[in-house]
């Protein structure tokens, strides 16, 4: 089967960053993966990646980030088009452009966020109109959190991650996230949890989502969901950079009502009262010196999305 959109303009969507507000993690699988439980919430910090048919398969990066992004085969929004083009038999090629915003390897899920919105960009470009729950299965076959990219929002994910359920979530919530400049890599943050759990012969079990965050998502309050903050990836990453620890205590100490490291860090999210307290935040994280780097966002937001055309 051979597809193509009756219009041949290119699509760009936009896709935000994620934050982990629950992160529980259980034992390993057969498969080296672990069995999770965590609750999802999407942040408007975003890419926009734009899908235009091309004589072959190539890809471009652009942005802040742009140096950490491999632009070959590796490349995860590029595995994503391909992996589409196989399921659905097309063969009409795609260069893949982001304009890269969400930190790269910093637990918000950026390259996740990539593929998810080329998986959207593909189905609108090569005319698939395929669900959401089809590309949603797609999507897991490339990694835990792209399913929940798609979906946007605030879900429960579970298995890895990527099966999905809707949370109730009233309100908006405000972060403030502290990125570090160098990448704490997936594999040896769950590698420094195994260890630490052994060293203290302690037995993970199977990870269940906590029901007072449930309560605190539906509250709209953040003075109840931040004590809720939840992330057994936390205490594994402050044990390999262990400046995430002091960053952790400066936010807190400068007025954050929590923080928590997020997904497998090296990134570290404060959730605050309001826009004021995020700015007043900001100020104080960067004027000390406690973080290089710091972004504001408000979530939960949709997630990835068709935007129209910019007309110059």
């Amino acid at each position: 089967m051979t597809s193509a959109h009756s219009d041949p303009s290119p699509v760009t969507v936009r896709v935000p960053a994620k934050v982990n507000l629950e992160l529980l993690v259980g034992p390993p699988r057969e498969d080296g993966f672990h069995t999770l439980s965590t609750v999802y919430q999407a942040v408007n910090l975003h890419d926009d990646v734009t899908v235009a048919l091309d004589d072959d398969w190539t890809c471009s990066v652009t942005g802040p980030y742009a140096d950490a992004v491999p632009t070959d085969s590796t490349n995860l929004a590029m595995r994503a088009a391909r992996l589409l083009a196989d399921e659905i038999g097309v063969d009409t090629p795609v260069h893949v452009s982001i304009a890269k915003s969400i930190p790269v390897a910093g637990g918000m899920a950026g390259g996740s966020a990539d593929a998810a919105a080329t998986l959207v960009a593909c189905d609108r470009l090569w005319g698939l109109a395929l669900s959401t729950e089809e590309l949603e299965e797609y999507a897991a076959e490339l990694g835990s959190d792209v399913p929940f990219l798609i979906r946007g929002g605030t879900a429960v994910g579970s298995g890895r991650g990527e099966r999905l359920a809707p949370v109730l979530a009233r309100g908006s919530y405000h972060w403030v996230f502290a990125i570090s400049d160098i990448g704490l890599p997936t594999p040896e943050v769950y590698a420094e949890c195994d260890r630490l759990r052994d060293r203290a012969k302690a037995k993970a079990v199977q990870p269940e989502p906590n029901s007072e965050l449930m309560v605190a998502l539906r509250s709209g309050d953040p003075h109840v969901l931040a004590p809720q903050l939840t992330n057994d990836l936390q205490e594994a990453a402050i044990s390999l950079r262990p400046e995430l620890g002091e960053v952790l205590a400066s936010g807190m100490e400068f007025g954050a009502l929590g923080g928590v490291v997020s997904g497998s860090g090296p990134t570290v999210a404060f959730l605050v009262e309001d826009v004021e307290s995020a700015i007043d935040l900001t100020v104080a994280l960067t004027a000390t010196g406690a973080a290089r780097e710091v972004r504001k966002a408000i979530g939960p937001v949709h997630g990835a999305h068709v935007i129209p055309a910019r007309v110059d």
